[in-house]
Parts: C-alpha cells; structure tokens; sequence
C-alpha cells in the first residue's frame, strides 16, 4: 500500500512549498510513521492531493533522494530507505548505538583468526611486531542495509573471540560481560573513496566517499584492549558531537 503523511501547507509562508513537503516527509520518516520499504504515492498522485504542481512535487522527492531518504526504483516506484545514522562521539559501539536507536543491527563475521601484529596494531596495541593478536572483520547492517565495514585488533590474552557469536553479540558488549572496563579512547575521523572490496559489500559506487573512524581503546588500568578500524556508507552515517566554549 502506497503511504502519505498528513502534509499540511502553509501558503503565506515564505519557506517554499517543495521545502514544506519535504520536510514533514522526512520527519514521518524519522518518526516511523513511514517505514523503511514502504512506498510512497506517486508524484503525480501526491501533487493533485495537495493541489500543487507536479515540478514542485517532483523537487519535493528530490530532496529526500538526494538526503538518501528516499530511492527510485524503476517498475517498483519510490520506497523509503534508512535514514542516516547519527552517531554520537563517545566510548560506545556501533552495535549498542543502533540497538539504543531501536534498530536491529546484525552482522556478518567476514573473518576471524589470529595473526601476527603488523607494525601499526603493534604500535597501537603496545605490542611487539609479530605478537599474535585476534583479527576480526565484520559486515555490520541496520535492517537490510549494510551501513560499516568493521576491522578489530586485539591481544588474544584479552578474550577468546573464538568461544563468542559475534554476529548476534557486540564486541563492546563481550568485553564488558568478560569484566574489561573501557575507560578512554583515542579517536580518528576521516574519510577515503569507496574501492572494489567496498563496492562490492557495501553496495556502493567505486569512488563514493566512505567516513572513516580508527579507534584504540584503553581499559582502566592504561592497558590498550582494541584497534579499530571501520568505514561507514555516507549516505547512511553520520558522526555528531555536542562543543562547547572554554
């Protein structure tokens, strides 16, 4: 069934009328009150309803695809997709995150082994080069959607991955069941192009831009328990922090 929020116009108002459709589309999209995969009336359906023009209707829509909200699929029609992702930068996991938003996050366990630490996990970890370390890489999804590409180092004294489900479990979460206390983080955020690995388990284009984030996590005693590093879809993912003045 094609959905519609209840849109209502303010004709005087100087914030133009695509503008108004689009915003009160997103924030249906955002409440839940349209839910991921859901269709949406037609431009031409939506525009006589409102008593608008289809151009304006059809800017309306454009804006929600262009914010990745919304996607054209050609003998489907537009269906709404997953909202970007705000993350919070604090010491939490992306699992607990999505989990705390309410979303279903799953994964999948690409690889898991132990390997020998290369220059950079060694230096990150306060090992030596060649000291054994857990590898662990991780597509993780929001519903259908894969949205991070996810790679952890850690000392393979620090827990036995091998003995955990970590396609229904958090890494975070096994940490702290296993009684390591996280106490503070160095964080890094960039961002780099979308190579072919990427396109193909993020469904993404070849050169769309990622956002990238490397973390090493300390437990309380100073002792450094993981390295990540992890590339985010930008359509879907965002990082948001609260600043303020000294």
């Amino acid at each position: 069934m094609d959905r519609k929020p209840n849109i209502t116009l303010d004709r005087s108002s100087r914030v133009p009328l695509y503008f108004q459709v689009a915003e009160q589309f997103e924030h249906a999209i955002l409440s839940g009150a349209i839910a991921p995969g859901e269709k949406i009336d037609n431009e031409i359906s939506l525009a006589n309803s409102l008593g608008l023009s289809r151009p304006t209707m059809r800017q309306a829509i454009q804006v929600l695809v262009d914010k990745g909200m919304l996607v054209r699929k050609r003998g489907v029609g537009t269906q709404v997709v997953h909202g970007k992702i705000s993350r919070s930068v604090e010491l939490t996991s992306l699992f607990d995150d999505l989990s705390a938003a309410g979303q279903k996050p799953r994964s999948d366990v690409l690889s898991l082994k132990q390997i020998p630490a290369t220059e950079t996990v060694a230096q990150e970890l306060q090992l030596e080069v060649g000291d054994l370390v857990w590898s662990l890489e991780r597509l993780r999804y929001v519903g259908d959607e894969p949205l991070a590409l996810m790679h952890n180092y850690l000392p393979v004294d620090v827990i036995d991955l091998g003995s955990i489900d970590l396609a229904k479990t958090g890494l975070y979460a096994s940490l702290r069941q296993s009684g390591i206390l996280m106490r503070v983080a160095r964080q890094r955020i960039g961002a780099r192009r979308a190579e072919t690995r990427d396109v193909r388990l993020l469904h993404e284009k070849r050169g769309a831009p990622l956002l990238t984030m490397a973390r090493t996590t300390y437990d309380n005693s100073g002792r450094a328990v993981e390295y990540g590093q992890h590339a985010y879809r930008a359509d879907l993912y965002a990082f948001e922090a609260t600043l303020v003045d000294r």
